[in-house]
């Protein structure tokens, strides 16, 4: 399934799936080169989005919170006054799958708007 996207764009025309496996580490990591700021650390994706104030990184938190609920796939946030990290990894494969590259690049979409 991966290996038909080539850019973040492919990404966001794909739907979380409940039937998904884990990545292996090279195909992870070529993923993650799709996306713009986004690292892996831990196991997991990580990015740090910057706002330019409170009400603007909240704003960013409700629509990736509304995103998240139609996607079925919730990240780990880390909400401060002008920014947030969000950290993506799939619980029920043990690391990171298809899901998080996804939602990875949908939040993309946000932080660019």
């Amino acid at each position: 399934m991966t290996a038909n996207i080539h850019t973040a764009a492919d990404l966001r025309t794909l739907r979380c799936s409940h039937q998904t496996q884990a990545l292996d580490a090279a195909e992870a990591l070529r993923l993650c080169q799709l996306l713009d700021g986004w690292s892996m650390a831990s196991g997991k994706l990580v990015n740090t989005f910057g706002f330019n104030n409170y009400h603007e990184t909240m704003a960013f938190v409700n629509a990736l919170a509304y995103i998240s609920h139609r996607e079925d796939h919730h990240p780990e946030l880390v909400v401060g006054y002008k920014t947030c990290q969000v950290r993506y990894d799939t619980h029920s494969v043990n690391g990171l799958s298809i899901n998080d590259f996804i939602c990875a690049a949908k939040a993309d979409a946000l932080g660019q708007a």
